[in-house]
């Protein structure tokens, strides 16, 4: 049989071959051409796309004050001084990590506040003298105030990141010969940083303006500890240009160095802000360094992880002789088509001049050698000193900044438009009606007309000289257009109010894109002026050989299989049935950390959820299969295919790392075939903006709040927001491609828990949805669609975002989501836990139910002790916050892990208050029990939920008739499985 196929093999190599050559030696048949339009032409007006200043924001702060003059001097003020604090335990420090004197220390909550006199009054830059002390590995942020008040909304959140590195920059090796992700290690040290914007929307610090006399400065702790040294009030530092710099340069007398050439290979670095920056494999050209034709290395740095403002790396090299210097860099930006990628460039931990604030990576399909200046023949020169120095590259927006500031204060104010003419119109106009809105809303067609020419004008600057249209400015240009049109014709908004809201929607995802700067480097050259620098790509014979070596390695190369061929006989088969990511981080793990210590081998392997029970029948299952969903175990437990974890004699030691709520899914038979993964449960998401500063409306406590609420969102056509399916560990709606099953409602499970009710009864004979409980909250449960008209089906993190829905019930992994999808309404929304019910002893009960996924031991498995030291390693403390951290590294806080372990989950980097809120909710969290043949429970209690609401049917006799469905299944299954069926 092979021979056939290596022979159909040769041929198809033959073919490729052949025509490689041809197309190899044909000239010009494969060129790449370079994009070199600059981001944004430096001659171009900016002033005539900017919007009204965001309310509450900086530029609004700082027009108060256009005619204060900068300070004069600094105002140093030591830690130590401070005058009080509220809800924070202080410590002073001595001669603390090399640094003489006293010093704070701080914890994650509370605030600090210090009193400083102010000689002259004027705009102040304030800088920290900090020390990043043991945390949670996060960002550490804190809340600024000013005389008790906050000076503008920004100052809400300063992020001061903490610093990375490689573990180390030789890279280790599977057993396969491919390079793994360094391990990321924190380098806590003394830093001196600025108060600045976060989002990069500002390039520079913000200013602050105090007045002359006595004022008081407050840091309010939001996440992580921090050890302060002195908080300095600067004037402000002016760079001077290139071309000043090179005539110091001449009146100095400097010479330019002889003969040196220092490479720096960029995915060996010395720091870095974030643990997401790591090293990867680049297969595009085999000039880039080190490569090879089938195996992976770690090759490159940055690419699109190296994308966000603020994000920087830094390198260290050491030069041979005092003199001026070039620096050359290997760069690839195939990313932003017909724009640069910007990098502000530091050298020695200061910006040079004015030229290196904002320096430019233009587009090009390929890898490229570029030498910093103003072009390669006329490069920046660096008066660098024997001896060691640094390179920093941090990711800018540049004058991108002020037309992202402008399109999203733009946003804000079309969705705020657009809930007011939905507040006339609803979110589906009457087409035969005339709503009269320029007279009802005389603002409208003025604001929309205004935005319009704004919106062209912002469009134009994007364009540049050619004033050619792509896809940067599309989305502009359609919204300008509408806009325009809307104002000229009033008439039609109501018609086209679904349109608008879309254009608004595609603008924000715009501008996230455009906010994204990603940058990868090969190698970096530090060299004296004109020397010989390499070529970027390969020649066409040697990218054919490659290619070709290539092809043949794909016969016998697996890059799917994260095991290793070995004898050992202590080994285990895990499956993962998630993604290729967290496989990859899982057998990092292993490999680190539980291989290395039992000395039990594991072969990982990536599987889709569904082949799990279908290769267990026959045979060829694993013997742990991990994040799996929270309905299976009892499945396969009641066809005697898992294993009963509760026969271990330290079960009960483990089961303390849950919430006993999250092992309630995996009980059968009072027997436990699971181990928890992640547990998520609803919480309440609201809009501050529009239910506190709009509506005047205070966050529900109780459903009569949400009752008394309803006809003031509805006066506004807004929308109130319950879950009908759980969601993933993203915030998306679990999907569930089986037509039987469906998870039960989070919302109906929340009203059976909040009144003492249950889903089944008799240990899980029949449902218990035909008491008089399940009954009542069936009805409350379909009275907020039938009589408010909640939305059945709804997008709650686009309706939230556009304030649409400004306020619902859903699953907090929704906070991710937000943080990642809506940045835009950063600090304009919040949660909260869910409303509750006050039950007759006066109690406010705000049970909700929960789900997750789980770990599982087959019960064929020839080595359990084994098995079940892996589940319980895999489930500990330490292993489930390295996993969650990981995740977060590598894919943002989007992806930041749900995990069950009640002290993992506290580890993990949440803001104090939001983990406190979690926590609350936490405690009333209960398990949603799983019993054979429940699985048509969800889909029925859907069919009875469907005909009350779409087709008005009486609720009690509907449930009812289901009820008898769901009773009839359960029975079956039973008397199938051999259990008991009646009481």
């Amino acid at each position: 049989m092979r021979k056939p196929i290596m022979k159909a093999g040769l041929a198809l190599l033959l073919v490729i071959i052949a025509a490689g050559l041809f197309f190899s030696f044909r000239g010009g048949a494969n060129r790449d051409v370079a994009d070199s339009n600059p981001q944004i032409s430096p001659e171009l007006d900016l002033t005539s796309i900017r919007g009204t200043p965001k309310k509450g924001g900086y530029e609004e702060y700082l027009s108060k004050f256009t005619n204060t003059g900068s300070s004069v001097e600094n105002v140093v003020i030591e830690a130590e001084n401070f005058s009080k604090t509220d809800d924070m335990e202080t410590a002073i420090l001595e001669d603390y990590k090399g640094r003489e004197g006293k010093m704070l220390y701080t914890e994650e909550t509370g605030s600090v506040t210090w009193e400083v006199q102010i000689k002259q009054a004027g705009m102040y830059n304030i800088r920290m003298d900090f020390y990043s002390g043991e945390g949670k590995s996060s960002d550490i942020e804190r809340e600024l105030r000013i005389d008790g008040e906050i000076p503008f909304n920004e100052a809400r959140s300063f992020i001061f990141n903490r610093i990375w590195s490689n573990e180390k920059n030789t890279f280790d090796r599977d057993d396969r010969g491919n390079d793994l992700a360094p391990n990321q290690v924190e380098t806590q040290m003394w830093r001196n940083e600025a108060f600045r914007d976060a989002t990069g929307f500002y390039q520079d610090p913000f200013f602050f303006y105090f007045s002359e006399g006595k004022h008081t400065l407050t840091l309010t702790s939001v996440r992580e500890p921090l050890v302060i040294d002195q908080l300095i009030l600067t004037k402000e530092d002016k760079l001077p240009s290139y071309d000043e710099v090179a005539s110091n340069y001449k009146k100095d007398s400097l010479n330019t160095s002889n003969d040196v050439f220092i490479k720096l290979q960029a995915e060996e670095t010395l720091y870095k802000s974030t643990p997401s920056l790591l090293p990867y494999n680049d297969r595009s050209n085999p000039a880039v360094e080190p490569f090879h034709v089938s195996k992976l290395r770690n090759n490159a740095m940055g690419g699109y992880a190296w994308r966000l403002p603020g994000q920087w790396i830094e390198w260290e090299f050491e030069v041979p002789e005092d003199g001026l210097y070039q620096i050359a860099l290997k760069n690839k930006q195939n990313f932003l088509r017909g724009m640069s990628a910007l990098r502000t460039v530091y050298i020695d931990g200061e910006v040079p001049f004015k030229e290196l604030q904002s320096y430019p990576f233009p587009y090009s399909a390929d890898w490229q050698m570029n030498v910093v200046g103003k072009s390669d023949a006329e490069p920046y020169l660096f008066n660098l000193e024997k001896g060691k120095h640094t390179i920093r590259m941090e990711v800018t927006l540049g004058d991108l900044a002020p037309i992202l500031r402008s399109v999203e204060s733009t946003i804000l104010e079309l969705n705020s438009m657009y809930r007011t003419i939905i507040s006339y119109t609803g979110t589906v106009p009457d087409p035969f009606r005339d709503y009269n809105l320029e007279q009802r809303i005389p603002e409208m067609t003025e604001l929309f007309r205004e935005t319009s020419e704004r919106l062209y004008n912002l469009a134009d600057v994007l364009e540049g000289p050619s004033g050619k249209s792509d896809d940067k400015t599309s989305i502009i240009n359609t919204v300008a257009y509408q806009l325009k049109d809307m104002a000229d014709n009033p008439e039609t908004v109501p018609s086209r109010v679904e349109a608008y809201k879309a254009n608004v929607g595609a603008l924000s995802s715009w501008m996230l894109t455009i906010n994204e700067q990603p940058l990868g480097l090969d190698y970096l050259i530090v060299s004296s002026p004109g020397a010989k620098l390499p070529k970027a790509k390969a020649g066409k014979w040697d990218k054919f050989v490659t290619d070709s070596k290539a092809f043949l390695a794909s016969f016998y190369e697996n890059y799917d299989d994260f095991s290793a061929d070995q004898d050992d006989k202590k080994s285990i088969t895990v499956w993962v049935t998630s993604a290729r990511d967290q496989a990859q981080v899982i057998k990092k793990l292993i490999d680190d950390q539980f291989t290395a210590k039992t000395d039990i081998h594991v072969n990982l392997k990536l599987v889709a959820a569904d082949v799990i029970l279908p290769s267990t029948v026959a045979g060829k299952g694993p013997d742990v299969a991990l994040q799996i969903g929270s309905d299976l175990p009892v499945n396969y437990a009641s066809r005697s295919a898992l294993q009963d974890l509760s026969e271990f004699s330290d079960f009960d030691t483990v089961k303390q790392r849950f919430n006993e709520s999250a092992l309630v899914p995996f009980e059968y038979q009072e027997k436990f075939y699971a181990l928890p993964e992640t547990q998520t449960f609803p919480m309440l998401f609201y809009r501050k903006d529009i239910l506190e500063d709009e509506l005047n409306l205070e966050v529900p406590q109780t459903w009569d709040d949400v009752y008394e609420m309803l006809p003031i969102l509805q006066k506004n056509n807004l929308q109130f927001g319950l879950p009908q399916r759980p969601l993933d560990s993203v915030g998306n709606e679990t999907a569930n491609t089986n037509i039987a099953t469906l998870p039960i409602s989070p919302a109906l499970v929340m009203f059976l828990y909040q009144n003492d009710g249950n889903i089944f009864k008799d240990g899980g004979m029949s449902t218990d949805l035909d008491s008089e409980v399940a009954m009542k909250q069936f009805k409350q449960w379909t009275d907020f669609f039938v009589n408010y008209k909640i939305p059945i089906v709804a997008d709650f993190a686009n309706r939230f975002r556009t304030g649409e829905m400004p306020i619902g019930v859903v699953d907090y992994t929704m906070y991710n989501k937000l943080n990642a999808f809506a940045p835009e309404i950063k600090g304009l929304w919040s949660f909260a836990p869910v409303p509750g019910t006050i039950t007759p002893d006066g109690q406010l009960h705000r049970e909700v139910g929960s789900s997750g996924s789980a770990s599982v031991m087959f019960k064929d498995v020839a080595d359990k002790e084994s098995a079940w030291t892996f589940l319980k390693w895999w489930t500990e403390k330490d292993t489930q916050v390295a996993f969650g951290r990981q995740m977060e590294i590598r894919m943002g806080t989007a992806a930041r892990y749900p995990t069950a372990n009640k002290e993992a989950l506290a580890e993990l980097p949440w803001p104090t208050q939001d983990y406190r809120k979690l926590e609350e909710q936490m405690k009333w969290a209960k398990g949603v029990p799983e019993v054979p043949g429940g699985y048509l429970t969800g889909r029925n209690i859907d069919n009875a939920f469907r005909r009350v609401v779409v087709q008005g049917e009486d609720p009690r006799e509907t449930l009812e008739n289901y009820v008898r469905i769901m009773n009839e299944e359960i029975t079956l299954k039973r008397k199938e499985f051999n259990l008991p069926y009646e009481k």
